[in-house]
């Protein structure tokens, strides 16, 4: 008995410790199935900089106007040269906005000055900017490794109410038209207005239908939820909403539907979520409700600076007399795209930052920060192909689309 009891700790001793083997062989072969941290985060990066990263709404253009130097790096705002390659930027929809408040010849004449800002910028650097047209034209600017530069009209106003002047505009390059901005137009309404056409009026179905034949695409952001449903009936072509995210998450007007994203989806359109603080995150909305009035004021207040100097001075005197608002995090941006995904699928999201155009989420600074957004799709389980769709491929195809419709309406004419 006594030689049993002595054996039994041995025995013990051996089990417990071939225990702790296994239990350690069976951690190092999880750990050897699974990508590390640094693995991800390496290949993450491989993914993003491989990728074309096109982005469908950015406010730069005004800055073209001034000595400010695209090429050169910046400690304000959201983009230039140098931080478009840090984050792996490498396309861009120059948007050509102007106030829906400026309207007639004036409008039309600025507009064409933005225009010609943004040409004279890829002339004077051929070798790194080419202006695209085309789906096949920004597919050969990436090839070349050049940033491909298209453009975007943000706000139906600037048309002045002429089919001509919209023309002009397709042929100087514009790829996409936002029927309205923040306030109505003399043919559609504005989710940032009260209605007046009750959505389209037969002369801004007009406008859908030209555009279909140009070639350019329907931008439906800005636009009233019957204004949206009216041009969707209408348009021939798969539609665009160039910047504009899920109202299921927050509940901005400026934010699509379920019901609306499905219907884009449907007819092959694509939604480019929108990075604006205000709009991706619902506490932020809910403070930005609170303020609209104060807001509104000092908007007309400082109507005549520029962007850059009086969203700072807004968001100063509205916390003094609100106080702080609530701080959004940029991985708000990555539930929008999740959740457009599973809604209606990886072909039909994109990207639309908005960066120039307003407070960027907490993480989200600049476009350098952009590489992160790869890195979080990939660690919810997004494959390789499916991502370089959402960084850019999507708005590819789009515009390849709404180019064959056009060649159809064309030779049918």
């Amino acid at each position: 008995m006594k030689r049993i009891f002595v054996l039994l700790p041995v025995l013990a001793f051996t089990v417990l410790g071939s225990m702790s083997l296994l239990a350690q062989n069976g951690s190092k072969t999880t750990n050897s199935a699974t990508p590390s941290n640094d693995a991800i985060a390496a290949r993450a990066r491989k993914i993003h900089f491989s990728s074309l990263v096109l982005d469908t709404h950015i406010d730069v253009t005004p800055k073209l106007q001034s000595a400010w130097k695209f090429d050169e790096r910046h400690t304000t705002g959201h983009i230039d040269m140098p931080r478009m390659k840090e984050g792996g930027l490498n396309g861009l929809f120059f948007s050509i906005y102007m106030p829906g408040t400026v309207t007639g010849p004036k409008a039309v004449n600025d507009a064409l000055q933005r225009i010609a800002a943004v040409h004279k910028l890829a002339e004077d650097m051929p070798a790194q900017i080419m202006v695209c047209r085309t789906a096949a034209d920004v597919r050969l600017a990436h090839r070349q490794g050049k940033i491909a530069a298209v453009m975007g009209m943000e706000g139906g106003h600037m048309i002045n109410n002429s089919l001509p002047v919209l023309r002009m505009y397709a042929e100087l390059g514009v790829r996409y038209l936002t029927l309205t901005h923040s306030v109505n137009t003399e043919w559609a309404d504005s989710s940032g207005d009260q209605p007046k056409h009750n959505g389209l009026s037969d002369f801004g179905k007009d406008v859908v239908r030209e555009l279909n034949r140009l070639g350019v695409m329907v931008d439906i952001s800005h636009v009233s939820d019957k204004t949206f449903w009216d041009a969707l009936e209408v348009s021939r072509a798969p539609m665009i909403a160039s910047h504009s995210s899920c109202r299921a998450i927050s509940g901005h007007s400026r934010n699509m539907t379920d019901e609306m994203i499905k219907a884009l989806a449907a007819k092959g359109g694509v939604i480019q979520i929108n990075y604006l603080d205000s709009f991706i995150d619902p506490d932020l909305f809910a403070y930005t409700q609170k303020t609209q009035a104060a807001r509104r004021e000092l908007m007309q207040k400082y109507q005549n600076e520029s962007r850059e100097v009086f969203m700072p001075k807004i968001r100063e005197e509205l916390a003094a007399q609100f106080g702080a608002p609530p701080k959004a995090s940029w991985e708000r941006i990555v539930e929008h795209i999740d959740h457009a995904v599973k809604l209606v699928g990886v072909d039909h999201v994109g990207l639309g930052s908005d960066f120039d155009g307003g407070s960027m989420p907490v993480g989200m600074e600049d476009c350098t920060k952009l590489p992160q957004i790869t890195d979080a799709l990939l660690r919810k389980g997004y494959k390789e192909s499916d991502i370089k769709k959402i960084l850019g491929l999507n708005t590819v195809r789009l515009m390849g689309d709404v180019e064959r419709v056009s060649n159809q309406l064309r030779k049918t004419k």
